[in-house]
């Protein structure tokens, strides 16, 4: 069987995505076309079952800000050995760092972040997995996080469901339903959620005098979690935060919690857009997070009810 020209397949691939990158921001685009050469040279197109873009910079977003990472999750098929995966993530950090995705840090800030990382995912802008483990929704195998955090603080099935639902396929098939159809969301994954974003959020604040670390982009990625997650769980749809928020809005009783609640979303999607260090809002994002999953898990109960 003859090998397709790389050069060809090449074009064939960039022609396939062209029309989903359109919307994107140029950072996003460049990445993503340097990691269409990279699977071509060094593992071939034919190994590829499916490349999906998730997150605030997919093309129907238009949400990407100056703390969005390009979120890319690539479906390799089974033949494909753990052993060569593990071979090109170095190429894919590569790309990463010189697209501004990913910095260069020293080992002690590896340390402190990396359980946040192993954890969650965050702020990783790629994942590489098979089809099996797709299939199975084996998440911290979909995911590269630690198995062990993953399952005792992930919320896996709302991050997973939430995943499929804010994505778009840039290539090759739409495998998203066959996993969404095998998944279904316990309740107690919105206590893994609380748990999870509030042990962000309070790390965040205790990492404020090291400014190097950034803690806002870890804060705001916490508020947006708990968005994300609650209005998944309540909802079971992923809307722009936007909308999420007038939803959150909606449910605040009080004349004086709306307010409080406007303020303080207000001040979240000002800061997504232009971060920068604003302390009294990260003191208040902890309670902020506790009150959007509480209001997330009382309107569940209500819609269960009316059923």
């Amino acid at each position: 069987m003859l090998k397709d020209n790389p050069f060809e397949v090449d074009n064939r691939i960039k022609n396939e995505i062209k029309s989903q990158l359109e919307n994107l921001s140029t950072q996003s685009r460049n990445y993503i076309n340097d990691i269409v050469v990279l699977i071509n040279k060094e593992i071939g197109i034919n190994k590829i079952l499916s490349i999906i873009l998730f997150g605030s910079q997919r093309a129907a977003s238009k949400e990407f800000t100056e703390v969005s990472d390009c979120d890319l999750l690539i479906i390799f098929k089974d033949r494909v050995s753990n052993r060569h995966i593990r071979e090109i993530e170095k190429y894919f950090i590569a790309l990463e760092i010189k697209h501004n995705f990913r910095e260069f840090n020293f080992k002690l800030v590896n340390k402190l972040l990396s359980v946040v990382q192993q954890t969650t995912g965050m702020f990783i802008s790629h994942f590489l997995t098979k089809r099996k483990y797709w299939e199975d929704a084996k998440f911290h195998k979909i995911f590269n996080v630690n198995k062990f955090f993953s399952k005792l603080f992930a919320p896996r099935k709302i991050v997973l469901c939430s995943v499929i639902d804010n994505s778009n396929i840039l290539y090759g098939k739409d495998l998203r339903d066959i996993t969404l159809k095998r998944v279904s969301i316990p309740p107690f994954d919105m206590i893994k959620s609380t748990a999870m974003n509030l042990m962000i959020s309070l790390f965040s604040i205790i990492i404020i005098p090291f400014k190097k670390l950034k803690p806002m982009k870890y804060q705001l990625e916490a508020v947006k979690w708990a968005l994300r997650a609650s209005n998944y769980y309540s909802f079971e749809d992923s809307e722009p935060l936007e909308k999420l928020v007038k939803r959150f809005m909606l449910l605040e009783k009080m004349t004086i919690n709306k307010r409080h609640a406007r303020m303080f979303y207000k001040r979240f999607l000002d800061l997504r857009k232009e971060p920068r260090m604003d302390i009294g809002f990260m003191l208040r994002c902890p309670l902020r997070i506790l009150k959007i999953h509480v209001k997330g898990i009382l309107f569940k109960k209500m819609l269960n009810k009316t059923k």
